[in-house]
């Protein structure tokens, strides 16, 4: 199973046919909203294989709730035992700095994946999904 944080609607189904191109057996779970992921992830955690965290996330359509970021999530899962790797996926360089700074600490095995060019989810993401499976 694959864990993720992203608000994007069209990335989220480019990131969902990037992962049945590597794997169509694995389950793929997405919060839009970093203060739901928090409440809702604790169950998930055993079965995950991997984690991929945005950090910037917008309110959707209809929702006066704030949804959070990015940071949030990784607080609260550095706080925790590792399970799997993480993916840092955001354009926010620095906030994704300090969300990778919280798995460090932590103690979690992390990457980060700059969302450069049009293809980066097929070119670059999914190459790294690809990689942190097999380990």
């Amino acid at each position: 199973m694959l864990l993720m944080l992203e608000d994007d609607r069209e990335r989220i189904e480019r990131f969902t046919a990037a992962l049945k191109s590597v794997d169509p057996s694995l389950r793929l779970v997405v919060w839009r909203s970093a203060r739901a992921m928090v409440r809702e992830v604790g169950p998930f955690l055993p079965s995950a294989r991997l984690i991929s965290l945005d950090h910037d996330l917008e309110p959707q359509e209809g929702d006066s709730d704030d949804p959070g970021d990015g940071i949030e999530v990784a607080k609260f899962l550095a706080e925790r035992p590792p399970v799997c790797p993480v993916i840092v996926h955001s354009s926010n360089g620095t906030r994704s700095d300090w969300m990778v700074g919280e798995f460090e600490l932590g103690g979690w095995d992390f990457k980060r994946v700059a969302p450069i060019g049009d293809d980066w989810i097929e070119a670059y993401w999914r190459v790294v999904v690809k990689k942190l499976l097999k380990r």
